[in-house]
């Protein structure tokens, strides 16, 4: 199964789990064909991005937003030390980071809060520019998992928004291939998966 919105709320999303029958421990999902559409939107720099720029390239995805008060933070760091491995492998991969907060996560604060990380923005992408309809239908069709919102807890944190804490693994054709824990990830697994990709595996 994949327990695919822990979220930023309590209450947990099963319909991925129900739909993919797959586990943590068996996280291969190449045979379900999940393809990514065709997308393009904005990212950080208020940049045209999209699909065609990923085109034969190998990309991690995740979902985040920048005033996630719990989980998207050590995402982010976990991801973070994922591009640092792949640097010191020496080996190339896009990173894609979708807001789930599009109306509030404009070009502008997606960038702060990719500095504020250390993230490096040549491969790094933090994408914005649709509606939150728009990547409710993303997440639900194409990584089988679930986005919804509701109040916060403080007018600091007006809006909690429950989104996937997993990491995907996309390939050159823009499929998505498998998947990890974001919480607690294994970046050298995650290098070898690549490194997989890469050769052709």
């Amino acid at each position: 199964m994949i327990w695919a919105v822990a979220g930023c709320a309590s209450n947990a999303d099963t319909t991925a789990e129900r739909n993919s029958g797959q586990t943590a421990a068996n996280n291969d999902v190449s045979a379900l064909n999940w393809q990514v559409p065709f997308f393009t939107y904005t990212n950080q720099d208020g940049e045209t991005f999209g699909f065609q720029d990923l085109k034969g390239k190998i990309w991690l995805t995740d979902f985040i937003f920048t005033r996630c008060p719990n989980i998207c933070p050590p995402m982010t760091a976990n991801m973070l030390k994922i591009q640092n491995a792949l640097k010191q492998a020496g080996m190339e991969a896009e990173i894609v980071s979708f807001s789930v907060d599009p109306e509030y996560d404009q070009p502008e604060k997606l960038k702060e809060f990719a500095k504020n990380y250390g993230a490096d923005l040549n491969s790094w992408h933090f994408v914005t520019g649709y509606s939150f309809e728009e990547i409710q239908k993303l997440v639900k069709d194409t990584f089988k998992g679930a986005v919804s919102r509701q109040e916060g807890p403080s007018p600091d944190v007006p809006v909690l928004v429950n989104h996937p804490s997993q990491f995907y693994l996309v390939d050159q054709n823009g499929k998505v291939v498998k998947f990890y824990d974001g919480l607690r990830p294994d970046a050298g697994q995650i290098v070898n998966d690549i490194k997989v990709l890469q050769e052709g595996k």
